[in-house]
């Protein structure tokens, strides 16, 4: 098997397959390779729509062959360690490989054993979790029988931070179809201080959250979950703010525990696990080593460009930006890196191109209506400029909605994956 390779891509996801398939495109000649263990590829956009009932989960899945650009070599493997100092990758079965280049785009994990109960509570029948089985959670939907529905997420960086409001939202009106949205209190529960970082957005969401009477809970923060009762403790994380000050909701089962502890009954719970980038970047020097991003890729935010070694780039999850974790954004951060190292191949030390956080959260507020956030670093709206001719995609729209369902997996499967429309 071939072991020395110009430019070698860690992971076969969006970011891998959209960074080969883009340069394959902008220059032929570029020997590159594909280290990635799974046979299927995913395309999770949709996941939330199958955790609503209207989106087949089959429809999510391809073979990773289908999508392996040409000329590209896929090396079905895992890499289980990184020496960047010897430009070295290390993979459990095919044994060491050498790069010139290294793009790391391997996503990341979910860290199901970091809540204690978390594990043992998504095998139950009323908690579930798009992220980790969004069949299950359509089941879990139906069969709700009203009660507490709660939806979470953890303070961890999570793919998407806007998915588990978005299946909050269609719940909502799947209980109003099923009849039981009278005796349920939909509670959504969030570390975070405000439902969306982006004012206009926040507007519109905020309205769908007073219209659809759900309640929120900010700066709760999930620490663990008991399944057999069927209870969620939170932390309240409001700085210099402690519950003692505050009063628990009898209506939504709620009751305040010593150390700003928070615990909830629930009837039915969604939430998003505690996610963590895979061992083999933590474990490396390609980590931030402490800080707030510590275990998470350290590269340069704008040119994607590893803080201690120039030809080692990173994107995608696993890479510590200041942006939402998206496909969208991954679309505009594969040119700059493609960009980039054909720069420095060509050129040397010269960088072409910079990443302005670009990202997209689809936020589904119901069947038929969906907001179109866009935004870049330091959460200032970035819509697009064609789009925001036709639309206000700062409000709920159904020709968002017929993009979300229809028009971004075709995207996704057509263009994305073939390396075109990424600019």
């Amino acid at each position: 098997m071939k072991t020395k390779h110009q430019v070698l891509i860690i992971g076969g996801g969006s970011g891998g397959i959209m960074t080969a398939a883009y340069m394959k495109r902008v220059n032929p000649k570029v020997d590159i390779t594909i280290i990635e263990p799974s046979g299927d590829h995913y395309y999770q956009a949709a996941w939330t729509l199958v955790g609503a009932g209207t989106f087949n989960f089959e429809d999510t899945r391809r073979n990773e062959s289908s999508v392996i650009p040409k000329g590209v070599l896929w090396i079905k493997d895992f890499a289980v360690k990184v020496v960047p100092e010897e430009n070295k990758v290390i993979t459990k079965d095919s044994g060491e490989h050498i790069y010139d280049f290294l793009v790391v785009t391997p996503g990341l994990i979910m860290d199901l054993d970091a809540m204690p109960g978390l594990r043992e509570a998504l095998k139950t029948d009323s908690v579930c979790s798009n992220y980790v089985d969004p069949k299950h959670t359509w089941e879990v939907l139906k069969n709700f029988k009203g009660g507490n529905a709660v939806f979470t997420q953890p303070s961890s960086p999570i793919k998407c931070g806007g998915a588990p409001q978005k299946i909050m939202y269609l719940a909502e009106e799947a209980f109003v179809k099923s009849g039981v949205r009278d005796k349920t209190n939909v509670v959504y529960a969030s570390p975070g201080s405000s439902i969306f970082g982006v004012k206009a957005f926040a507007d519109t969401l905020n309205e769908v959250i007073k219209r659809k009477k759900i309640i929120t809970r900010f700066f709760y923060n999930p620490v663990k979950i008991d399944a057999v009762q069927k209870k969620i403790w939170f932390k309240y994380t409001k700085p210099e703010t402690s519950t003692n000050n505050l009063a628990a909701d009898a209506s939504i089962k709620e009751k305040f525990e010593e150390g700003n502890l928070i615990e909830m009954s629930y009837d039915m719970l969604h939430l998003a696990p505690p996610q963590k980038a895979p061992d083999f970047i933590r474990e490396s020097m390609l980590a931030h080593q402490d800080g707030p991003s510590k275990g998470w890729m350290n590269v340069n935010i704008k040119t994607l460009q590893h803080a201690l070694y120039p030809n080692v780039f990173g994107l995608g999850d696993v890479a510590a930006l200041p942006t939402a974790k998206t496909g969208a954004a991954i679309r505009k951060q594969a040119p700059v890196v493609v960009e980039n190292i054909l720069s420095l191949i060509k050129h040397g030390g010269t960088l072409s191109r910079e990443y302005s956080g670009y990202s997209s959260c689809p936020l589904v507020t119901g069947y038929g209506k969906m907001v179109l956030a866009e935004f870049k670093y330091d959460n200032v709206r970035d819509s697009d400029p064609l789009l925001s001719k036709f639309w206000d995609t700062s409000k709920e729209q159904y020709s968002m909605w017929i993009l979300k369902k229809y028009g971004l997996p075709f995207l996704y499967w057509n263009m994305m994956m073939k390396g075109k429309m990424m600019e």
